[in-house]
């Protein structure tokens, strides 16, 4: 064993990441392995969710995949069930999957409201619903939730996006306080201008290209996956054991303005 390994974070952990088959998802699925944690991914494409596993397994990792729609309650709880099955404990989540359409309140379809709503709002809620006692009777640990700048602000014809991702910043803050007695934590990160095919289908909707996004960020460059994985990562660990219900916005410097 490396030196490295054996300093790793997450060494003898396992850590749970929906929304993992892509993008931040996948880049903090690999980051927590990369620190020592056993993985559990979760997310529709059975294909993409079984290629991330390959490539940890090849580099020396133990990781698992199951495909699961959060928005199903079944389908979450079943996912808890495995992962416990398979690793006996679950010390840290990052309830990353959702969906995003571009669409103003008059555009918009109540289908569409609903979509945002289940896959977003109540697919972080199943999640922590089964996380929390699984983490709990592991003596405590970590749960970082999903949200973005949109749900800080608003933002043009993102208004089903937007909402779906304020309400995680409620159900963040009062979970935190009820499993505090638990030696759980749980906090949200709010990603901003992040590189990925979900980036890029809200910019060709909008019009809009990577250089306008750029030229509103302080720091002068789109993020990347891996940018959001690092906080997620200190967020989870204990470098972080006194945050709790606190919202970190990782998009460099857009929100200060």
């Amino acid at each position: 064993m490396s030196n490295d390994r054996r300093h790793a974070l997450f060494e003898g952990k396992v850590a749970l990441v929906t929304g993992a088959t892509a993008g931040i998802g996948r880049a903090t699925a690999m980051a927590f392995a990369r620190e020592g944690a056993r993985v559990v991914l979760a997310g529709r494409r059975e294909r993409e969710g079984q290629d991330a596993v390959r490539l940890l397994c090849e580099a020396g990792h133990e990781a698992c995949f199951f495909r699961t729609d959060v928005s199903i309650e079944s389908e979450v709880r079943g996912l808890i069930e495995r992962a416990m099955s398979v690793y006996g404990r679950l010390d840290c989540a990052f309830n990353n999957a959702g969906v995003a359409h571009v669409n103003s309140v008059v555009e918009g379809t109540s289908a569409q409201f609903d979509l945002h709503l289940e896959s977003i709002v109540k697919g972080t809620y199943y999640s922590m619903k089964y996380e929390i006692p699984a983490i709990r009777d592991c003596g405590g640990g970590a749960i970082v939730n999903s949200s973005s700048i949109a749900g800080l602000v608003g933002i043009s014809r993102m208004s089903f996006y937007s909402s779906s991702k304020a309400a995680i910043l409620g159900l963040t803050r009062s979970a935190a306080i009820d499993v505090a007695k638990w030696n759980i934590r749980i906090n949200a990160v709010c990603p901003a201008a992040i590189a990925g095919v979900m980036e890029d289908e809200i910019l060709a909707a909008k019009g809009l290209t990577t250089a306008d996004v750029v030229a509103n960020i302080p720091l002068g460059r789109h993020g990347v996956p891996e940018d959001v994985a690092a906080v997620v990562l200190f967020l989870a660990s204990d470098a972080a054991s006194f945050m709790t219900g606190a919202v970190v916005p990782v998009d460099g410097g857009w929100s200060a303005r």
